[in-house]
């Protein structure tokens, strides 16, 4: 049987894409998520696909970096798959698991997909450090602006709420959360964009 694992990395992003592919290469089932890649621990249906595998079935991705961003995971999934008996396939890479050559290549791409996410976390982290010491904030400007604490005045009061304060103020529900999230919890929020 053929099963399919499908996952973007943010609730924004669309994995219409990758369920087309999967689904014109016959899978009867697609688990699908939205996530980061980077751990396990947040992937229930990941965990769920790798539940359901039984001998005989074939987990296919979209890409090898869809299902593990680090060799350690990738080679976790891949001993889980080889316990059970099932296979993996990747819709766009050259991928067969039931030879040792198609192994390896699994594994190289793996460890690829690590290093390619690697490189631009420090591009990124090295982008915010030189735009600091040029006296620069990393990062968009707040759509808010200027009505930011009257925003945030008004929701503590009880009177409105996120999705009503974006529709008063022209902005996302998500802006408005994070001015709110700002006032209300300052070291959580201050922790999540520290680099």
């Amino acid at each position: 049987m053929l099963i399919g694992y499908a996952r973007v990395s943010t609730q924004d992003q669309d994995n219409a894409l990758q369920l087309d592919a999967l689904a014109r290469l016959g899978c009867s089932v697609v688990f699908e998520e939205k996530g980061s890649g980077a751990t396990r621990k947040g992937r229930k249906e990941l965990a769920l696909c790798l539940a359901s595998l039984r001998k005989g079935d074939t987990l296919c991705v979209y890409k090898i970096d869809r299902i593990a961003r680090s060799l350690f995971d990738l080679l976790d999934i891949l001993h889980h798959l080889e316990r059970v008996g099932a296979a993996i396939k990747s819709v766009t890479e050259p991928l067969d698991t039931t030879n040792p050559m198609g192994v390896f290549m699994v594994q190289i791409l793996g460890a690829v997909a690590q290093l390619e996410r690697s490189m631009i976390r420090e591009r990124s982290i090295a982008g915010q450090l030189s735009a600091r010491e040029r006296g620069r904030v990393p990062g968009r400007v707040r759509s808010l602006g200027d009505f930011e604490s009257k925003a945030v005045a008004e929701y503590l009061s009880g009177d409105c709420t996120y999705a009503g304060l974006a529709l008063k103020y022209g902005v996302s529900v998500s802006a408005i959360k994070r001015a709110v999230y700002r006032v209300t919890k300052p070291a959580e929020y201050a922790k999540r964009c520290k680099l």
